[in-house]
């Protein structure tokens, strides 16, 4: 019998096993796929809320927690693993006119740097660009990260102190007389003292027999990837809900498409590659000679408001949640492992975590 067992392996699942390891307790994560396989491979990498001036406060509480936290745990990893996540303070560079005077606002108020470019500036920054503009924000602390590093960074960094099992899907929640007692998965049955769900779009599928259901469903976003050669484009870019992201070795990637409800469809569509090719030369026309590398999608796990689930489900001792991340779990994924970890331990919480409840209504 495990004292914790983690379902899910996406980067909220091992984040999650790599704080309830650090007791020392005995942990199992089950992953129906390979860990690190789905949305959390498949996202850009940018470790900040896509204008977080839009977002509710319960989600940029956990990303500037998670953000501070950032470049502590990637030296942990780095040092017990040897994979470099990648992890970069790069800036971020935001075209967007009509967002200026909201997002000069918000860094004051939560004390975040957003810097406003003249024209000269933004030619400096980035002299690809293939826009003309007057000005643009900047904000000089956003970092990034190369997201299958990172994946494969945690798996091994986990691997001598949590039991993994890959590829065994869980069928069922195993709970008598109102307590959770383990799982069934498509091998076998496994105890556990206490189950925490970190099955990200898959989340409210496994919890729809107990009754309460999380408000979680699969959105599918689409990116593509640019063959390009390094510093042809230097700046992290964001322009009409559309990134463009500059790795080390010169490719990039062009994100995301919209909120596309296809189920748990991952295929990937003609339209999308045209729109996203079309974004990416107007911003940046030297990609034009560039080949396309790569085209794919993945399911975000959406949330209303993109607010996450973390913490008890509600009539079942022992059962806990933390899904539900949308298209922020990289960024916030940090601070919520650490908050479910508290909520488990009984330790105090790093954050208020009402806003996270279960019963906490989000529309």
């Amino acid at each position: 019998m495990s004292d914790y067992l983690i379902v899910g392996g996406g980067v909220i699942g091992l984040l999650t096993a790599h704080e309830l390891a650090k007791t020392g307790a005995s942990v199992t994560l089950v992953e129906m796929s390979a860990t690190g396989r789905q949305s959390s491979w498949a996202g850009g990498g940018i470790l900040q809320p896509l204008y977080p001036w839009h977002h509710p406060g319960a989600v940029n509480t956990l990303a500037l927690w998670s953000q501070a936290y950032y470049p502590e745990l990637m030296l942990e990893l780095l040092e017990a693993t040897g994979i470099d996540p990648e992890y970069r303070a790069s800036g971020l560079m935001i075209l967007d006119a009509e967002e200026r005077d909201l997002a000069l606002a918000w860094g004051e108020r939560h004390q975040v740097p957003v810097e406003l470019l003249d024209r000269t500036q933004v030619a400096a920054a980035e002299p690809n660009l293939g826009l003309r503009l007057d000005n643009a924000l900047w904000m000089p602390d956003v970092a990034q990260v190369r997201n299958p590093r990172l994946m494969r960074s945690l798996r091994a960094a986990l691997d001598k102190r949590v039991r993994i099992r890959e590829h065994e899907e869980v069928m069922d929640l195993r709970v008598e007389q109102g307590r959770v007692i383990g799982v069934r998965t498509t091998s076998e049955q496994l105890a556990a003292e206490r189950v925490v769900v970190c099955a990200g779009a898959w989340t409210a599928q496994l919890l729809e027999r107990l009754g309460a259901v999380p408000k979680i469903r699969p959105v599918r976003g689409q990116i593509m990837l640019f063959f390009a050669k390094p510093d042809q484009i230097r700046q992290l870019t964001l322009y009409r809900e559309h990134y463009i992201i500059p790795r080390q070795d010169g490719r990039v990637l062009i994100g995301s498409t919209h909120a596309e409800d296809a189920g748990f469809s991952k295929t990937t569509t003609s339209q999308a590659k045209e729109d996203l090719y079309r974004f990416a030369v107007e911003l940046y026309p030297l990609l034009k000679r560039a080949p396309i590398e790569d085209h794919w999608a993945g399911l975000r796990p959406g949330s209303p408001k993109g607010v996450p689930y973390i913490g008890a489900y509600p009539g079942v001792e022992n059962l806990f949640v933390n899904a539900g991340h949308f298209s922020n779990g990289l960024v916030t994924g940090p601070a919520s492992a650490r908050l479910i970890s508290d909520l488990m331990l009984g330790r105090p919480p790093i954050v208020p975590p009402e806003s996270y409840a279960l019963e906490t209504p989000r529309e």
